[in-house]
């Protein structure tokens, strides 16, 4: 599988869910279910690696305005969230966290930002057509700490400089 089948998947479970992030879920099993088993762990891989790559303190920022607070679940499950999102959302937070605020429709913090069940897609999709554990992906795993500087996610005068955008948005 390569990165635009990945998206495409992504994207084609997230249209039909209507943006629940939940039933975008069991879109994307049901999409996966369909593929071979190999394919699927293709699609973890390139799940997983993204999921990794989002390890960052400024898009825990960004999560953190956006939820209004951001623990190491919420953010995790944002990460899942934000890749579901689809690959221009994705990349563009990646690139500019303070984009979300342009490149993100409407957004309630009840029921928007938490993508877990995304997560754990693959693997029930892996389980269901092998009925076995998917192996492991051969991924490093994510670094201990974010990538980048970290700085004081609770201070929101540091939050409103680092995201003008998201914060009049979010929080104006």
């Amino acid at each position: 599988m390569d990165e635009t089948e990945f998206w495409d998947l992504v994207d084609a479970s997230r249209e039909a869910a209507e943006g629940d992030a939940d039933e975008q879920a069991d879109q994307l099993v049901e999409r996966l279910v369909r593929l071979d088993p190999d394919s699927v762990l293709d699609f973890a891989r390139h799940f997983e690696s993204r999921y990794n790559r989002a390890y960052r303190w400024d898009l825990w920022g960004a999560a953190w305005v956006l939820l209004d607070g951001a623990s190491d679940d919420a953010f995790d499950f944002f990460r899942c969230w934000l890749i579901g999102q689809g690959r221009d959302v994705f990349e563009g937070a990646l690139h500019d966290p303070d984009s979300l605020a342009d490149l993100l429709g409407e957004f309630d913090e009840e029921v928007d930002g938490d993508g877990e069940e995304l997560g754990y897609a693959a693997d029930e999709a892996y389980e269901q057509l092998t009925g076995t554990v998917a192996p492991d992906l051969g991924i490093p795993p994510a670094a201990s700490e974010p990538a980048g500087t970290s700085f004081d996610l609770e201070s929101e005068s540091a939050l409103a400089e680092r995201y003008p955008r998201l914060w009049d948005r979010f929080k104006g």
